[in-house]
């Protein structure tokens, strides 16, 4: 089945801003850990942000979410036809992300500035399918 574009669906509902939160303060702590590998986060407060872009251009290029958004169960789509993004312009979302106030002006459907720069949309991320039981009940 073909996803529903957000661009196209009066009744799109964003996710909250609370679960948008929760999944990017999960993905900062994975860069602060990461970026610990190859230098001083404290110290060199570059790394954990390159980190983090990089985490959004595999992540959300490739898979739709960052490990942070699967926690939150939400991802990030092509506004207009509900598709994966790419690496590119996921890597361009996350550089827009580290400026922080694109982040902060939004519209109706909480798109910050870089998610209308690359045409993304956040989005809850539909269920995931029940796993049969052990038991086989």
């Amino acid at each position: 089945m073909a996803p529903v574009a957000p661009a196209a669906d009066p009744r799109f509902e964003p996710p909250t801003l609370a679960r948008r939160f929760g999944a990017l303060v999960v993905d900062w702590a994975l860069s602060i850990l990461v970026a610990s590998f190859f230098g001083d986060p404290v110290r060199d407060g570059w790394s954990p942000v390159v980190t983090l872009i990089a985490e959004y251009g595999f992540f959300v290029g490739l898979f739709g979410q960052t490990p942070g958004m699967r926690l939150a169960r939400i991802r990030c789509v092509s506004f207009t036809d509900g598709g994966r993004i790419g690496v590119i312009r996921a890597l361009l979302r996350g550089a827009l992300l580290g400026l922080v106030v694109p982040a902060l002006i939004m519209d109706r459907h909480r798109r910050g500035w870089h998610d209308r720069a690359v045409g993304s949309v956040v989005v809850a991320a539909p269920p995931r399918p029940a796993q049969p039981s052990a038991t086989g009940r």
